[in-house]
């Protein structure tokens, strides 16, 4: 992979030329995109900025976010060839800090469920995870250093962990999903994938200004508290022994680790994500579900006749134990610093499955608002797994430090 942190030394030492740079990035795309497939679009005239922290770094946007100079078709035929006024505000964070938007990356449609052609860049046979699946299997094959992505369920954490990039869900709203076609406005978040833990830290440093992600360093002794969400179901023996090795790495590396079983009101919280997804996205898309109900993609479009039912009644009861659930998770951080769980229950899918994967050890954390952070742990069969590392709401720095933490401790135990 590219790491964002690297390019960004060597240009500033002088070794390396924002130009240059971005030259890298088009010959890789030009060298793999045959068979990952991860782009809709590739700008093959987008040239380096030459100012800016992010000048010469090469960004991917997922096709769900706006672009003025490239049509946004967000997976779907009902917007074939569509292109918005104006750039998402969340584009133009990149390029006022010198990002260069090098192309689109393929979404399922609407960021839902439908898979893409997009390939897994570790085994062209197996699914890259959705809805971003373009943005993590760019960044996972080496052709660019960040990306954008969104998750309304697992759909950064989950594909990043198919396909072997760090990636970041930050803390809800810390990125503005203005612009960006929504399905759940209490849920829609836009991540980012890179290379590594501090390649996150520094793009959203560069994009938001914001100081807290300037200067962080691997957490030293973090207190760890695994939750393993044995409500969500069973994982494969691969997922097991990615959180056992990160587990044992931490262990080993100095911070302490306990179990900890969430209580009831968080296990409830998980159960009603899904209603409120569903509901919100009967009104996000109404216009294409009134409209053109039949050019809807049929998984979606199967998922959307299924819950037309859903009431206000039980809306409103599924956003009062969120709220329930988000008092008890913050009371739960009063122990621990973070909570570090599996990023998606195995290896990534056959793609002769037609799936994207299983969101459910996501869509908890989701719902709860926490930044969370992929880190690749290991590979079962040539095909990668990762753990997420939670942190309280509002606490990214912590998440990425944390992530550093263990990537660091991963590395030394081999």
């Amino acid at each position: 992979m590219i790491s964002l942190a690297d390019l960004q030394r060597r240009i500033e030492a002088g070794e390396l030329s924002p130009e240059a740079a971005i030259a890298q990035s088009h010959a890789a795309i030009e060298a793999k995109e045959k068979d990952v497939q991860a782009f809709v679009r590739h700008d093959k005239s987008a040239s380096a900025q030459s100012t800016g922290p992010l000048r010469g770094i090469a960004v991917g946007i997922k096709d769900i976010i706006d672009t003025a100079d490239m049509p946004t078709e967000m997976g779907s035929e009902i917007y074939r060839g569509w292109r918005p006024r104006a750039d998402a505000p969340v584009v133009m964070m990149l390029k006022r800090a010198g990002a260069t938007i090098i192309g689109k990356t393929t979404t399922t449609a609407f960021a839902s469920r439908d898979p893409t052609p997009t390939r897994n860049p570790h085994n062209l046979a197996h699914s890259p995870g959705g809805s971003s699946s373009g943005s993590a299997a760019a960044v996972g094959a080496g052709m660019i250093p960040l990306a954008l992505g969104t998750q309304t369920g697992g759909s950064v954490i989950r594909p990043a962990a198919y396909c072997g990039t760090a990636a970041i869900k930050p803390s809800f709203r810390m990125l503005p999903t203005v612009g960006v076609k929504c399905y759940s406005w209490a849920l829609d978040t836009v991540g980012l994938f890179g290379a590594r833990a501090e390649d996150l830290a520094r793009g959203l440093l560069a994009m938001t200004a914001r100081r807290e992600f300037s200067g962080i360093t691997p957490a030293k002794s973090p207190r760890i508290g695994v939750v393993r969400q044995e409500f969500a179901g069973a994982v494969e023996a691969a997922a097991e022994e990615g959180l056992q090795a990160a587990i044992k790495a931490a262990m080993r590396a100095g911070a302490s680790v306990q179990t900890i079983d969430l209580p009831e009101a968080i296990k409830e919280a998980w159960r009603i994500h899904p209603i409120i997804q569903d509901f919100e996205a009967h009104r996000a898309l109404a216009w294409e579900f009134s409209e053109r109900h039949d050019e809807i993609a049929p998984m979606l479009r199967a998922s959307l006749d299924a819950t037309v039912g859903l009431t206000p009644k039980e809306y409103d009861e599924a956003r009062r134990i969120s709220r329930r659930g988000r008092r008890e998770l913050g009371e739960l951080f009063e122990g621990v610093d973070v909570l570090l769980t599996y990023s998606a229950p195995g290896t990534a899918p056959a793609k002769e499955l037609a799936s994207t994967g299983d969101p459910r050890y996501n869509r908890l954390w989701t719902l709860m608002g926490n930044p969370c952070v992929n880190v690749p742990v290991l590979k079962a069969g040539g095909l990668p797994i990762g753990v997420q590392v939670i942190a309280r709401f509002g606490n990214d720095p912590l998440a990425l430090a944390v992530a550093w933490f263990l990537e660091e401790a991963l590395a030394k135990s081999g």
